[in-house]
């Protein structure tokens, strides 16, 4: 009889389905196209190389990372202009929101998210047993503000992945400030994670409402997905309890500290690659739409979200067959066949829209 209480919850954890990741092979070896995870391909392989090697050239790594955590947060306040009391950093930005959620949410709290949302929010949100409310999409893959207000009630945390993933929609930061103002009694979570692809960031609202964490990462815009370094920015009595109590004592490698440090010495780099990505985008959008076979939406991530409608499964299989790897998504709302693309260099996305181009006729 011990035993079952554990015997139950394990149970109850072998029916959720953790975190499904791309279906298509890492590495990019044999002529594989990896369009299907949101990596920066964009931003050069000096730039992770420089990187590294200041890492290297920098790092005892017999060594625990002491002050290196702190070291990393002073960098990222002068990159953004707030004081560097108002960052923790993470193990990717996955770790932070799990801490977050682990920490600041209980099954007594409601979570109101977008629908979708990211879908690891959403998955630890049920391993934690936490009360979540959705807000659809439009038609148009859109979100209206005034949908989260009308919620609001009865909810203690929102949270927002902004852009959003798999959509690609971005609140503008007027809309979200009105929402944190509206929302004076609960948390406000901003995810952006993609939000260097995007309109402008929600990170100066961070020093004027006590309720705001936004959360970003050097996996997207900077291209350096494997070494797993996340931050947040907030007000900063809530950095100051996730820094000391709720965050790892050594939260991040030492390596990983000087190539992020190294990172942001190169962040112009960073600027153009994201530049290129937008101009990429508009590319896709436009090719994607020239076919009558799709429903293709806005975006201000570095994908794009289309609907193939009732052929999605062929064209994914399709592509796969000539090794592009893309996401199947589904249903989205009135969307049943949603595929999603990442925005790779202009040779890859030539590649994959002249394919979806020969596969239509």
């Amino acid at each position: 009889m011990s035993g079952a209480w554990y015997s139950r919850r394990l149970a109850e954890l072998s029916r959720l389905g953790g975190h499904a990741k791309p279906e298509g092979p890492g590495g990019g070896g044999g002529g594989a196209l990896k369009l299907d995870s949101n990596e920066n391909l964009v931003i050069g392989r000096r730039f992770q190389q420089e990187a590294i090697a200041h890492a290297r050239a920098n790092s005892d790594v017999r060594e625990y990372p002491l002050g290196g955590p702190e070291m990393l947060a002073s960098r990222l306040a002068a990159h953004l202009g707030v004081p560097a009391r108002m960052i923790g950093v993470g193990n990717g930005s996955d770790q932070i929101l799990d801490l977050l959620l682990a920490s600041l949410a209980s099954r007594r709290t409601r979570v109101l998210m977008p629908d979708p949302a990211f879908r690891f929010f959403e998955e630890r949100c049920r391993l934690y047993g936490i009360p979540t409310a959705g807000v659809p999409f439009s038609d148009d893959m859109r979100l209206d503000a005034a949908d989260f207000e009308a919620r609001m009630d009865g909810c203690q945390i929102i949270y927002l992945d902004s852009p959003n993933n798999p959509t690609g929609f971005q609140f503008p930061r007027g809309r979200i400030e009105s929402l944190v103002r509206g929302f004076s009694g609960g948390l406000v979570i901003v995810d952006e994670a993609y939000g260097e692809f995007g309109g402008p960031s929600a990170v100066p609202l961070t020093k004027k409402y006590g309720n705001l964490v936004v959360v970003k990462t050097f996996s997207k815009a900077f291209g350096l997905a494997g070494l797993r370094l996340g931050y947040l920015v907030a007000d900063a009595a809530i950095a100051d309890a996730f820094n000391r109590v709720l965050q790892y004592p050594y939260p991040l490698n030492t390596l990983g500290i000087w190539a992020g440090i190294a990172a942001l010495d190169r962040a112009g780099q960073v600027r153009e690659a994201a530049e290129a990505v937008r101009s990429e985008r508009a590319r896709i959008i436009r090719s994607l739409r020239g076919h009558d076979a799709f429903t293709v939406f806005d975006s201000k991530a570095n994908f794009v979200l289309f609907d193939a409608r009732g052929a999605y499964k062929r064209v994914h299989t399709a592509l796969a067959e000539q090794g592009i790897s893309i996401r199947k998504i589904g249903r989205i709302g009135a969307h049943a066949g949603c595929l999603r693309v990442t925005v790779g260099t202009r040779e890859m996305n030539s590649r994959f829209l002249l394919a979806v181009r020969d596969l239509l006729g």
